[in-house]
């Protein structure tokens, strides 16, 4: 026992605490979400499944049940066993097999008392009750970001002195000294300079407003930064493209914990609000996320079950995007499209009510005072001509251009950032990159607002009573017969405004590059919006002032006669943000409900569907990954695309592991290895699992054991058995053999062993293997010839592999 106790302590091992039981493994080296320095002490708040695991009694491995339970040396299950280490991806199918179990045995349960129908009951409707909880919570918070966010954005700019917690909106609405004309000045309202020199004209005031606006930006930006280096850093970022892995099984502890919620909370505020070229729509899918998995700890259901508990978050994303863009039914095809990789019809449900419930709280709310749920809600009531196709068309190209230019940019600067001392200041990357974004926004009206109450006044549909730049037309109060503003010629505002927006969108394009990755909360929705509604509005002026000078043209005297109201320049900046985000996320279907509820217009889909897929269609010729996939390929996360095939002719021969010139594959034996043997393999071994054959000449295959499992088990063991020391043997048999006299009992492992893992031959094509690992989410496969066991292959070969024939990086992916 002392020379056990000895080793244990010089191979880092700690008696009583099997979390200290993690691989060294190469699967498991230290990662780096894009701009974070990852501090993986930070586990505490999500604990692994705390020990609380379902018996094991009809699981053996392979999703197949037994119905006799095999005692073991412990009656009751070992707590830790079945949970998994950070930075590894979940056995889909031994967590559906358990849920299986459990669920079938409250049914017959309930057939015994009231008391267990009652639970049962209970149980069934305790999905749709986290779902309700998950809605009201998402909501919100969002609720709240979205006041506290406008609030601190027109901080930039003044103060209300009526009541500091007004922004500048609303303190003009309570104020009795505004006209129609200057809705937005109100003596209510000052300025900085106003406030600090009485003034607010002239050139030192202009000065004193253009400080006070960069010292803001720089504390917003400071403290977001700060609060995510020190407390919580995976609060940066998107938070997709880590989503998206989890749900396709791969553990990251922490990163959908309280603390990352509660960070990412405060500083998506503050990054918002500090004027930089980002959105809180992707973070508010990490907002939901980590509402949903921290409610999940209420309901034994979804904490003991790592696949159950990927069922809520896909729901949860749902919620996120529907509170983020006010639509419930994006949000589910979202979720379905683009984020999720297990997504059964029930799920679908409870998404759907989940979106629908964060959508009413946010309503409820009413954030924006517009009784809607974004800014930029907007509603057109033009029609469209067959011919505008052709320039929607032409913001598809543009959006796929701008898509690929941009996720090709990103990715380089963001490898930059992993690979040389830039990413060791993430504080000066984020302060250089604010100054300049500040500097440079501030001369200019359209980049010195948030950039949602850009991308509103781009959509906006000229009317009668608007004062901005944009509808400063000739004529401008001259009506149709129907009372609609008819096309007519551009006064000096709308040039003025159109050479505005074209640097503002040279700004946006080079400075969205540089943003998007840094440690802070940054989403890319907003910012991809942005960028086509310039390039929409820009278009869609153009095209109404040609239909207007040249009406006589055969492209246009067929529909559009002069003093009609043929083009809707809004439009045109809704088709160009459509287009965009398609080009960087590669989203379709959810895209296009999206800015449909959006726009409340059925008629409009059709230049969406035809901008979205032409966006689409150029992308994927300059590039297969969207932004999102992207990054997960950059950080090396297991992730297995299911929307590629895999088209080459290899053999599971030619992946698997030991290869030919390797050392043999490590295996354990089911009935002649002591505990002293099992505990050298695992100390010299990085495997996070070992095969279990009858003898080392016959190789023949009996199952499967997990790393941790054994440690777990052994340790257990070791505390609560007595007499178990080095010599004892270990069996993986269902009956184990009388022991001699004198000799030290033996240790049992056969309720730990997998009995059906499963394999593939050698000559198996690589193209069935693949799909074999996608569909079922294997974690590994054995491969065998004849019956006897020949090698192992791993999901991190499956992806080493498929990286290799893309002729990229194989050591690229880090985790298995």
């Amino acid at each position: 026992m002392a020379t056990w106790h000895g080793a244990m302590d010089h191979r880092g091992f700690h008696q009583g605490s099997f979390n200290s039981f993690q691989s060294s493994s190469s699967d498991e080296d230290l990662m780096d979400i894009p701009g974070t320095a990852m501090d993986f002490s930070m586990r505490d708040d999500v604990p692994p499944l705390d020990g609380e695991i379902e018996e094991n009694r009809s699981y053996n491995g392979g999703g197949i049940g037994s119905s006799n339970r095999i005692m073991d040396f412990l009656e009751e299950p070992i707590p830790g066993v079945g949970t998994y280490d950070d930075f590894n991806t979940i056995d889909w199918v031994r967590e559906k097999s358990r849920d299986r179990d459990r669920h079938r045995e409250i049914t017959n349960k309930s057939k015994e008392s009231t008391w267990a129908l009652i639970h049962s009951v209970s149980d069934a409707f305790s999905g749709w009750l986290l779902m309700l909880l998950i809605g009201l919570l998402s909501g919100s918070l969002a609720g709240l970001i979205d006041i506290s966010a406008h609030w601190m954005t027109d901080l930039k700019e003044g103060i209300c002195t009526s009541g500091i917690w007004f922004n500048h909106e609303h303190c003009c609405w309570n104020s009795n000294h505004v006209t129609f004309e200057n809705r937005d000045k109100c003596p209510e309202w000052n300025s900085w300079s106003q406030l600090i020199i009485s003034t607010n004209e002239g050139a030192f005031a202009y000065i004193v407003n253009y400080f006070m606006y960069v010292l803001w930006a720089l504390l917003f930006a400071f403290l977001a930064v700060s609060l995510v280096k020190v407390f919580a850093p995976y609060a940066c970022g998107s938070g997709i493209p880590e989503i998206k892995t989890i749900l396709s099984g791969f553990i990251i502890r922490g990163y959908l914990g309280k603390w990352t919620l509660m960070i990412k909370t405060i500083t998506l505020v503050l990054a918002v609000s500090s004027g930089l070229s980002l959105g809180k729509e992707g973070p508010l899918v990490h907002v939901a996320c980590c509402c949903g998995n921290i409610l999940c700890h209420c309901f034994n259901k979804y904490r003991k079950n790592e696949a159950k508990r990927r069922e809520v978050l896909s729901a949860a994303a749902a919620a996120g995007v529907s509170v983020a863009f006010g639509a419930p039914i994006g949000g589910v095809l979202f979720s379905l499209e683009e984020v999720s990789y297990y997504f059964p019809l029930k799920t679908l449900w409870r998404s759907f009510f989940a979106a629908l419930v964060a959508a009413f709280t946010l309503r409820s709310i009413n954030p924006f005072g517009n009784s809607c749920l974004v800014l930029f809600y907007v509603e057109f009531h033009t029609p469209w001509h067959l011919f505008e196709l052709v320039p929607f068309i032409l913001l598809g190209i543009f959006g796929g251009l701008w898509g690929a230019l941009f996720i090709r940019t990103n990715i380089a600067w963001c490898r930059k950032r992993k690979t040389t001392q830039l990413g060791k200041y993430p504080v000066v990357e984020v302060l250089v990159v604010t100054a300049i974004t500040a500097i440079l926004a501030f001369p200019n009206e359209y980049t010195r607002v948030s950039t949602s109450e850009l991308i509103s006044e781009l959509f906006n549909d000229c009317g009668l009573l608007d004062s901005s730049k944009l509808c400063d037309y000739k004529n401008r109060f001259n009506t149709s017969k129907a009372g609609e503003l008819p096309d007519r010629p551009a006064g000096v505002g709308v040039y003025s405004a159109m050479w505005q927006l074209a640097l503002t969108l040279i700004l946006k394009i080079v400075i969205t590059i540089f943003t998007f990755g840094m440690k802070i909360p940054s989403g890319l929705f907003i910012p991809s919006m942005a960028v086509g509604a310039i390039a929409g509005r820009l278009l869609g002026v153009g095209m109404e002032q040609l239909a207007y000078y040249h009406h006589d043209w055969a492209i246009f005297n067929s529909w559009c006669s002069q003093g009609a109201d043929c083009i809707t320049p809004g439009l045109y900046a809704m088709v160009g943000a459509a287009a965009c985000l398609g080009g960087v996320t590669r989203m379709t279907v959810s895209l296009v409900v999206i800015m449909f509820e959006l726009t409340g217009g059925l008629e409009y889909i059709v230049p969406l569907m035809a901008a979205a897929m032409t966006s689409k269609w150029v992308a994927d010729a300059l590039g297969r990954e969207g932004i999102y996939d992207a990054h997960i390929r950059l950080n090396g996360y297991p992730f297995l695309e299911a929307k590629e095939e895999f088209a080459h002719k290899t053999l599971a021969m030619d992946v698997m592991k030991p290869r030919r010139n390797d050392p043999l594959l490590t295996v354990l034996t089911q009935d002649s290895m002591t505990v002293e043997d099992v505990e050298t393999i695992i100390s010299e071994t990085t495997y996070s699992g070992f095969p279990v054959v009858v003898s080392r000449e016959s190789q023949r295959l009996v199952g499967f054991v997990l790393r941790r499992d054994l440690i777990i088990s052994i340790e257990n063991a070791r505390k609560k058995q007595d007499g178990v020391v080095s010599t004892s043997i270990i069996y993986f048999t269902e009956h184990s053999p009388p022991v001699p006299p004198y000799t030290p009992p033996t240790l049992k492992l056969r309720n730990i062993l997998d009995l059906s893992p499963f394999t593939v031959t050698d000559l198996t094509p690589m193209e069935i293997v693949v799909d074999i690992f996608r569909k079922l989410g294997l974690r590994q496969c054995l491969v065998t010839h004849n019956g006897r066991l020949l090698g192992i292959i791993t999901k991190k070969d499956v992806l080493k592999h498929i990286a290799q024939m893309a002729n990229q990086d194989p050591d690229s992916i880090l985790f298995n």
